[in-house]
């Protein structure tokens, strides 16, 4: 059987590897396709899919990571097979970066006026196209000594109600899954139990965004059990919902997660993608 992972990050936003070493740590974990879903940036597709094309043996799909707002609670809806090159689209990113980087600048600033020196190309870490996120700020927190590791640089800093703490700005889940679908893209609920949900609560979450284009669900991840997998499967089939799943792969930025096999259990079988691309066949244009 054939194994994929439809959740991975490249240097293009807060992974650690640059989208050709992820390509080699993909083809190299033996898996057959995977997912390149950087949070709210495509730039690193278009080098991941040249470079599988180059070396064979592993298919690239377009994809991305976008986070949107539901209440007060930050989700992230997973886009597959996107059109990364639609003009539409990536001004519509664009938008959101410089959002993303006009919040960054002041969190910045915030660090500095208490003392804590911290400068914007740090963070970007000589990647200028870099989507910044709080990893990125714990990162850089940790290399100079300010907090012994990310955990403490999160609960200490970064994390909401934490002093340094700026929350994104309020994207709506219609205005991510209306440009995920404008961009030809299937539009699947990340990691849907780390958002602290409970199960019914869960389930309320997939009926208010299944009528605005939510066609599934992250039922495989890393960190879920296989009582954790078989509940989601079971609330997906019941809504008539995909099934993906993946890694959440960032690299040194999540050491303890390995491409395609997580914490070490996980497997992703292919048969979930053909199942995505059938549906998209039928249903796609």
């Amino acid at each position: 059987m054939n194994y994929i992972d439809l959740h991975v990050h490249s240097s293009a936003s807060d992974g650690s590897f640059t989208p050709e070493e992820v390509v080699e740590l993909a083809k190299n974990a033996a898996l057959s396709e995977f997912a390149l879903t950087d949070h709210d940036t495509v730039d690193g597709v278009e080098q991941a899919i040249e470079h599988a094309n180059n070396i064979g043996g592993i298919t690239v799909i377009p994809g991305i990571e976008l986070s949107c707002y539901y209440g007060k609670r930050e989700i992230h809806i997973v886009g597959l097979f996107v059109d990364y090159k639609d003009s539409y689209f990536l001004s519509e990113l664009q938008k959101l970066k410089d959002a993303r980087e006009a919040r960054n600048e002041r969190m910045v600033q915030n660090f500095v006026d208490a003392g804590i020196e911290l400068t914007v190309e740090e963070l970007k870490h000589g990647n200028p196209n870099s989507v910044i996120t709080r990893a990125h700020f714990a990162r850089v927190l940790v290399e100079k000594g300010y907090c012994k590791d990310k955990n403490e640089a999160f609960d200490k800093y970064l994390g909401i109600g934490c002093p340094f703490y700026l929350p994104k700005p309020k994207v709506t889940p219609e205005h991510v899954l209306k440009l995920i679908e404008d961009a030809g893209g299937t539009a699947i609920l990340a990691h849907p139990y780390s958002y602290k949900f409970s199960k019914s609560e869960v389930e309320t979450l997939l009926d208010y965004l299944i009528p605005l284009g939510l066609v599934g669900m992250e039922c495989y991840y890393s960190t879920y059990d296989n009582g954790q997998v078989q509940e989601l499967r079971s609330m997906a089939l019941a809504k008539e919902l995909l099934v993906s799943g993946g890694s959440d792969f960032h690299g040194v930025v999540k050491p303890d997660i390995a491409i395609g096999t997580g914490r070490g259990n996980l497997k992703v079988p292919e048969k979930l993608l053909d199942l995505i691309k059938e549906h998209r066949k039928q249903h796609i244009n």
